[in-house]
């Protein structure tokens, strides 16, 4: 699809909860927005009135560093009203339901909420629920659009094009919300996407999102455009689902020479937070393949270009 006919196209949906039901134009129509956004971001006054006068709510029921600090700065940028929803000190610890939260935001004239939850489903729910748009900031082991945006947005970058690209996403995609909304989302751009991981972190009924599954990364490697090291949740080592750190590391981490088995110039993604020396070793992490910084810095890029679309910027047309 060109750059003419994705300016061409305009965003119609009030929400973003998942990328299963977007279309690959309306995915390519969120990075090109997102690149005038990343262009803002270097210069001396990283201010735009664009939103001047609209509020956003973010309403964050879990940890979050990245997700919930990028979203902010996005919406500081383009000149939103920024309120931090804190669950600890809210009524939801007084048994508040989310419906009930979501009547108090639709009482107060929110015009955008981003919601994080440990549950599957809490962004449609409060999306069915309010007139102001909702972005899923990630939903129990369900979805993460948007960190999946910010990845396809990093790609974009070196390849320009994901026909014909090998990605291979590798960790716990059992408990992982990234690996199935990139999953879904690369797989309509034409990129070839393989799931990798032990069988206790890869059941065979992830197939359901199309795409490859195999228990050998080293196997896998040959060819490969792209590797995603998916954090490994320390708290699940608990569960047994792997013999031991070691053994996983060994089998799955990520290491220089391991990456040198591709045969191409192969780009190193993270989610992040990082374990080092567990699914990366610090010294890839640190190196010219690693885009794990540039992810960072798209996350924002790619957070302003939605903020922009759901509260009325329409189309890929960015006067910034």
């Amino acid at each position: 699809m060109s750059k003419k006919e994705v300016r061409a196209l305009s965003w119609k949906r009030k929400d973003l909860l998942d990328l299963d039901d977007l279309s690959a134009q309306e995915i390519e129509l969120i990075l090109q927005c997102a690149l005038p956004m990343k262009e803002v971001l270097s210069r001396p006054l990283k201010k735009l009135p664009t939103l001047r006068g609209k509020s956003i709510a973010l309403m964050f029921y879990e940890n979050s560093t990245r997700t919930r600090t990028s979203f902010e700065i996005a919406g500081k940028i383009l000149g939103a009203d920024i309120t931090n929803f804190s669950v600890a000190q809210s009524s939801v610890y007084k048994g508040e339901s989310l419906l009930d939260t979501a009547k108090t935001l639709q009482a107060m004239n929110i015009d955008l909420v981003i919601i994080r939850h440990a549950s599957s489903g809490a962004s449609e729910f409060l999306a069915k629920q309010l007139r102001a748009g909702v972005i899923n900031g990630g939903d129990g082991q369900h979805a993460h659009p948007t960190q999946a945006l910010l990845d396809f947005f990093t790609m974009k970058e070196r390849w320009g094009d994901f026909r014909g690209k090998k990605i291979l996403i590798v960790g716990d995609i059992l408990h992982s919300r990234v690996a199935r909304s990139n999953a879904l989302g690369l797989k309509k751009l034409g990129a070839e996407v393989v799931l990798i991981g032990p069988p206790t972190l890869l059941p065979p009924e992830m197939s359901y999102l199309g795409v490859r599954t195999s228990y050998n990364l080293d196997r896998e490697l040959p060819g490969a455009d792209a590797v995603m090291a998916l954090r490994l949740q320390l708290e699940r080592q608990q569960s047994g689902l792997f013999p031991s750190l070691r053994e996983y590391n060994r089998l799955y981490g990520l290491t220089k020479e391991r990456i040198a088995k591709t045969g191409k110039d192969t780009i190193v993604l993270h989610p992040g937070p990082l374990n080092r020396g567990v699914e990366i070793s610090s010294d890839l992490a640190d190196s010219v393949q690693s885009v794990i910084e540039e992810q960072v810095t798209n996350g924002v890029a790619v957070r302003m270009a939605l903020i922009y679309l759901l509260m009325g910027g329409g189309t890929g047309n960015v006067v910034a």
